[in-house]
């Protein structure tokens, strides 16, 4: 009992986790699901156990970079419509952005608790990826071009994009994992991952997905060293040009895909005119609100009067186990001109500045650890890429439905690796995320 006690921080965080591996409601509107409602028990729980242990929770600069959004968030929440939509948005941006990442970063006592947190999410990606390309293969995934073969995993068909979020945060943990200085048996079977986890990656038809992906993992390889990684690339270029050109997997649809991505003056998809219709739709809000948005959750209320009659009724949802049904259109699919539309350049500038802070500060300890030949360089690797990701997949998507959480558990793990050396009194070298003076060769001791 004592023993489950001890790990009772990290085993809440792992709930959240293996949450997001069930099914979801079929033809369930995509929203928030039992992950978000176990974060809201973690944030508690951390609470609780802060009151507990009188500890101090966070430190000065902590505090300044995950308490930054609240400023925009609150003002945009008053400029709201209703108060109901205000408080709702206002508790989805604070679960989000500020209270998980929080409780994430004062619940990881160490490099420990951080790689299984990392080792869970590259399990959780490779359980929806077989989903997914077992959807593929049997014709029973969600509908794209008239047949059912789209990879959505168990989020259905009103979530397509969660199966896709869940395997490229799975894929970077498992590069950075493959790049550290871990056992060779660790870095043999993160290699294994990120090979397996190509496919429902390329199935998923996510063009925002693949470019995040690839952005961060070229960013990876970079941090990590370009002569240990090269050989990494080298197989995993190798094997994606097996998989799609030699062995065929979704070859036509997949050209046809990834050429739709340049496409965006010459004969566009539909996708891609709604896409670029509500991003102007965003910016039209935004000129006429400058300072704080048209507040919280005002983005639906506002679209009609600001978009152009390009715009179509919503997108056609089907398969996976749900009915047909148009899916109304409700945000720009771009993180950054949603806070610029809802929030203004007040929330834009409180949300980017902290999320520029938080990336500032883990990769300064990431080089501080390289630079000291200190354990820890794949937790560094993971993190940065996390961050990456997410900062990079925000230009092509927004926040919504139950997949949503794992970004507050990405922000938390990116916090505490650049953070937590200064979130308060650390009782042991352990807690540390950065190089301590056991950690650093004998001759630097001495200077």
């Amino acid at each position: 009992m004592t023993r489950i006690g001890a790990q009772a921080p990290v085993l809440a965080l792992l709930a959240v986790v293996v949450l997001l591996a069930l099914p979801s409601a079929p033809g369930g509107e995509g929203g928030a699901g039992p992950a978000d409602a176990v974060s809201a028990l973690v944030v508690l729980f951390c609470a609780v156990r802060l009151v507990r242990e009188r500890r101090r929770p966070l430190s000065r600069t902590a505090a300044v970079v995950l308490g930054l959004p609240v400023l925009g968030i609150a003002v945009a929440a008053m400029g709201a419509v209703s108060p109901g939509e205000g408080l709702a948005g206002l508790g989805r941006y604070l679960q989000i952005f500020v209270l998980v990442p929080a409780a994430v970063l004062l619940l990881v006592r160490g490099q420990g608790d951080f790689r299984l947190l990392a080792w869970s999410l590259v399990g959780l990606a490779v359980w929806q990826g077989a989903v997914g390309v077992h959807q593929y293969v049997t014709g029973t995934g969600a509908s794209y071009q008239g047949r059912p073969v789209r990879a959505v995993g168990t989020f259905g068909a009103q979530d397509v994009m969660g199966m896709a979020t869940v395997v490229s945060l799975g894929l970077v943990c498992a590069v950075g994992l493959a790049l550290g200085s871990a056992p060779v048996r660790h870095r043999v079977v993160a290699l294994a991952c990120v090979l397996v986890l190509l496919p429902p990656l390329a199935l998923s038809f996510s063009r925002g997905a693949w470019i995040a992906t690839a952005v961060t993992c070229a960013v990876q390889l970079l941090l990590g060293g370009l002569r240990r990684a090269f050989a990494t690339g080298a197989v995993v270029a190798a094997a994606s040009v097996i998989l799609v050109g030699g062995f065929g997997v979704g070859t036509a649809m997949l050209q046809e895909r990834i050429g739709s991505i340049t496409q965006v003056a010459d004969a566009p998809d539909q996708s891609v005119t709604d896409r670029y219709t509500m991003w102007a739709a965003a910016t039209g809000m935004w000129s006429e609100h400058p300072l704080t948005g048209v507040g919280l959750k005002g983005f639906p209320e506002h679209r009609d009067s600001h978009a152009s009659l390009a715009l179509s009724a919503g997108s056609d949802t089907e398969g996976a186990g749900a009915a047909f049904r148009k899916q109304p259109l409700l945000s720009p699919h771009n993180m950054y001109l949603l806070i610029l539309a809802e929030q203004g350049l007040l929330g834009l500038l409180a949300l980017a500045g902290s999320w520029l802070a938080l990336l500032l500060c883990a990769v300064r300890a990431l080089w501080r650890t390289r630079r000291a030949g200190a354990p820890g360089l794949d937790c560094g690797l993971v993190a940065c890429g996390l961050l990456v990701w997410q900062l990079t997949d925000f230009a092509y998507a927004d926040i919504g439905g139950p997949s949503t959480v794992l970004t507050a558990m990405c922000f938390g793990l990116t916090a505490w690796w650049g953070l937590a050396a200064t979130a308060g009194p650390a009782t042991t070298d352990h807690d540390r995320p950065g190089p301590t003076a056991r950690d650093l060769p004998q001759e630097a001791r001495t200077r």
